[in-house]
Order: C-alpha cells, then sequence, then structure tokens
C-alpha cells in the first residue's frame, strides 16, 4: 500500500502475473494507483507494467515522450524505475504531475517536459535504458483539435504521419543505450474503406532508423467506444470491426 493525501491506495493488480505469449488480452481497466480510464485512447497499465518488468530493471531512466493520460509514469514509480516523461500537450503534463502525487517507499525520481518526440535534444545520446510510448493513431483521436501545429495526432496523411514517426525513431534510437529496447503500441485504421496497416507502416521506419524486431505482439482491444453502432454498420457496408494493436518491442544493437 501507499498513501495519498493521507488515504491508503492499492499499489499493484491482483493476481498479475507476466505475459508470457505474442497475444496480450486486457479487459479490464487497472483499478490500482491513480489509474483512470477517462483519458481516451491511453493504454492500459497492464501493458506498461509488462514491458516495464520484461525490458527494464529497478533504477533504469526510462522515457516516454507521448505520456498523454500518464500510465507509465505511474507504473514506473511504482515499479521503482525512473522517468522522464514529455508531451506537446501542457493538459497531459498537468495530469501525469497530478497522478504522481502519492507516495512509495522507493527513491526513483519523475521529470516532466513540455517536447516534441521528434526532438529531444536535451537527452544525451545513449542515455535512456528503455524507451516506451503509446503514439497517436494519425488522427483517429485528436488530442488537440488542430490547436497544435506539433501534435501528432493533428496529421490525416499516412504516409505523412509515417515521415515523422521516422523522426521519432531516429531521437528514440539516438538516446537509447547499446543492446537496451523501444516499445511502441501503434494501431491500424481504414481508409476509403479498404484496410490501411498502419501499425506495419510504422514499424518499417523503426527499422530504417535502425533498430531490428524482437517482438510482435497482438494486443486485443476491449471497450471501444461506439461499437454498437459499428456493428450494424459493418453488417451492413461488410467490413470488419479492427479490434486489435501491434506492440512492437524494438532493440538497438548497432549504432547508425
Amino acid at each position: 500500500m501507499a498513501t495519498k493525501k493521507g488515504t491508503e491506495i492499492k499499489l499493484h493488480p491482483d493476481d498479475f502475473e507476466l505475459e508470457c505469449t505474442t497475444v496480450w488480452a486486457f479487459p479490464r481497466r487497472g483499478n490500482w494507483a491513480t489509474h483512470t480510464s477517462d483519458w481516451r485512447g491511453n493504454w492500459s497499465p497492464e501493458v506498461a507494467r509488462n514491458l516495464i518488468l520484461r525490458y527494464s530493471k529497478e533504477g533504469d531512466i526510462l522515457l516516454d515522450s507521448m505520456i498523454g493520460g500518464g500510465t507509465t509514469a505511474i507504473e514506473a514509480k511504482i515499479l521503482n524505475r525512473n522517468i522522464v516523461y514529455s508531451d506537446v500537450n501542457q493538459q497531459a503534463l498537468d495530469r501525469t504531475k497530478k497522478c504522481l502525487d502519492f507516495k512509495v517507499e522507493n527513491k526513483s525520481w519523475q521529470r516532466g517536459f513540455k517536447w516534441d518526440s521528434r526532438n529531444l535534444e536535451k537527452i544525451k545520446d545513449n542515455t535512456v535504458d528503455f524507451v516506451l510510448t503509446h503514439p497517436p493513431y494519425v488522427d483517429i483521436i485528436k488530442y488537440s483539435e488542430g490547436k497544435l501545429v506539433d501534435d501528432l495526432s493533428n496529421i490525416h496523411d499516412i504516409e505523412a504521419f509515417c515521415d515523422e514517426m521516422e523522426k521519432v525513431a531516429k531521437e528514440f534510437f539516438r538516446v537509447l543505450k547499446p543492446s537496451k529496447f523501444c516499445s511502441i503500441l501503434m494501431g491500424d485504421t481504414r481508409r476509403n474503406k479498404m484496410y490501411q496497416p498502419l501499425a506495419y507502416k510504422v514499424m518499417d521506419r523503426f527499422l530504417k532508423a535502425g533498430f531490428l524486431l524482437k517482438e510482435d505482439i497482438i494486443k486485443r482491444q476491449f471497450n471501444c467506444k461506439a461499437t454498437g453502432f459499428w456493428v450494424d454498420k459493418s453488417k451492413a457496408a461488410n467490413f470488419l470491426l479492427i479490434m486489435h494493436e501491434h506492440l512492437f518491442v524494438f532493440q538497438k544493437l548497432n549504432d547508425l
């Protein structure tokens, strides 16, 4: 248990087991610490916890440069990992800072910055132990409604989005220590009734940046908004609903 303003809070999920296959499914959202599900598109705490436990150790420095609802930072603090987190959206940074307002019995630190993931120049080369983040999927969810020109979620064109994600990949490769890991969660979409493999397009840009692909994990989606409406549309227009995402784990084994 930990405390938040004098109130005890649970720090760990019930019956947690480390995932050991390439298919992950978490039908319930995390109900421990300060996790909530009201930030649209945030990834499950179980995803962050599994990644942190598998690909880092206590005392490591983690990076999530698209912190969103703060999930990664919460888990890093609980699991005694240090984290540098950032976002272009001040609302995300304010929310994350608020979510980190609880005490734990370790000496981990958390540092937040308003940075663009395509420009992490204030982080030195080869200094991060593990990168993990959940980027937007083009403009499926717009986090700033077009108000921020540096917000990746305002890019509609898929190839233009991938061009920008390649810049992100190069920065991740640069700051990551040799032999360490980088993980991103990415989904697909449809355009003009045709399936668009956005995840694999982004994956290809990370490979182009110098990473090697260690794992391609299929994550099942749950509780998608408007599912009932889209079930009827699926039957009427004869298309399948996309209910999975790709969780890629990359490794940096060679410098560019």
